[in-house]
């Protein structure tokens, strides 16, 4: 009986910290590794290993990330670097998606995670506002100014998780139970959100992200007209904001500059977007010199600096695009890896219970698929977190082809306990 208890107990605390991380993933990385430390001893300690394993390797999603994670440590056999675990253990959330597939396999512990994140959210929304008006002063957490009124994190960061946190208020919006006064609220802070990416906080990534996020939630959720008039109003959108002075069309300006100058093989110090061509240009040939297995993980900073020798070229150790990084570091076969994840979880995703589910889980893969081409998220510890967190959160155990079958008693669906959205019958 003391060992049933136990169990028991280690179950609930693994379930805790996975709902916590909603909470730490956007504001701490001291709290987020804490609580990935007792998720895993939980785990770890709350046995029943046999339907554990069956669940980790019979989940194609989390079996292609450990898949993903194998590959990469699997590169340290070949890298030459003296520190290249250190580059190895950043990509180690990947290994955590099994996990997370675990602990959110019921709804009530994927509502509370998505309530925690969304909550969050809406504390950094606040604050960020709070900045931008003069009300609160900034430093210390604070890390942004009136100018770019970011918190916690860096802008690229912040406006990653706040695209996302918007997509989240607009399915709450389109799907909450409690009522059309709620689901103004969430409309409310959807837009809010939206504004404060768009206009209040510098970062090219989370506009692109928040642009597609909002263009595939139209396209698939409008009816036909209503989609035929998304479609022919988003071109006239983005010309808009690209021809309006602001800050989006003050950057536009700023990168066509950029690129106009740019020179293959001539350093690009001064160039934010001339630096990124350099980067990816000589990652490209890095790759084409090791294309099937790479330079080995936590090669490439090594591997870079060695073709940039005798140049005025800037050395790096992140080409800041996670697609070329882990095509370096690993070869074709880790892109390969990474790429079919990604389609994994696209696929998957249309066998999930709910439509709201379907869309932010496909939401999150449309999101990681264009952060990645200007960002090494997997690399980065926030964005590389949030999408282990967000995909063990959503792409849960108990697919469509199952739900009938094997929902518990204490596992009802999602729209009798609100907020999550509600079952689709159309469908």
């Amino acid at each position: 009986m003391n060992a049933i208890r136990a169990a028991v107990n280690f179950e609930q605390g693994g379930r805790a910290a996975a709902i916590a991380l909603g909470v730490t993933i956007p504001c701490s990385v001291a709290l987020d590794n804490l609580l990935l430390l007792v998720l895993l001893l939980c785990w770890l300690a709350g046995g029943v290993y046999s339907e554990k394993w069956r669940a980790m390797v019979g989940h194609p999603v989390g079996l292609l990330a450990l898949l993903l994670a194998g590959l990469i440590f699997a590169g340290l056999t070949w890298s030459a670097a003296a520190d290249a675990h250190k580059t190895a253990l950043k990509y180690l959330d990947l290994a955590f998606i099994p996990l997370f597939l675990h602990y959110f396999r019921d709804s009530t512990t994927r509502r509370l995670g998505l309530m925690a994140f969304a909550g969050m959210s809406l504390l950094i929304l606040v604050l960020s506002l709070l900045v931008k008006i003069g009300v609160l002063p900034f430093g210390g957490v604070i890390s942004g100014t009136t100018d770019s009124p970011v918190v916690f994190k860096f802008r690229i960061t912040h406006n990653f998780l706040m695209a996302f946190g918007a997509l989240v208020f607009a399915w709450f919006a389109m799907t909450d139970p409690a009522g059309r006064r709620i689901r103004q609220i969430w409309g409310l802070l959807a837009v809010l959100a939206i504004c404060n990416v768009l206009f209040m906080v510098e970062g090219a990534t989370g506009q692109l992200v928040l642009a597609a996020l909002a263009f595939w939630l139209a396209a698939s959720r409008l009816p036909g007209r209503m989609r035929l008039a998304a479609w022919i109003s988003a071109p006239l959108i983005a010309a808009t904001l690209l021809t309006v002075p602001g800050p989006i069309a003050t950057r536009a300006e700023v990168f066509k500059q950029e690129i106009a100058q740019w020179q293959p093989g001539v350093g690009q110090r001064h160039s934010s977007s001339g630096l990124r061509l350099e980067f990816f240009g000589n990652t490209a040939g890095i790759i084409a010199e090791r294309p099937l297995l790479g330079v080995g993980t936590g090669g490439f900073a090594a591997a870079y600096a060695a073709r940039v020798a005798g140049t005025d070229m800037l050395p790096t150790a992140n080409p800041h695009n996670e697609y070329l990084m882990i095509a370096a570091q690993t070869g074709l076969i880790g892109l390969a890896a990474l790429l079919v994840l990604f389609a994994a979880q696209w696929f998957y995703s249309a066998r999930l219970p709910t439509p709201m589910e379907t869309g932010l889980a496909r939401g999150l893969v449309i999101a990681m698929a264009i952060g990645c081409l200007f960002n090494s998220f997997l690399l980065d510890h926030a964005e590389g977190l949030f999408f282990a967190w967000m995909s063990g959160l959503l792409l849960h155990e108990r697919l469509r082809h199952h739900h009938h079958q094997e929902r518990r008693a204490d596992d009802p669906p999602l729209s009798r306990i609100g907020g999550l959205g509600r079952r689709d019958h159309r469908r």
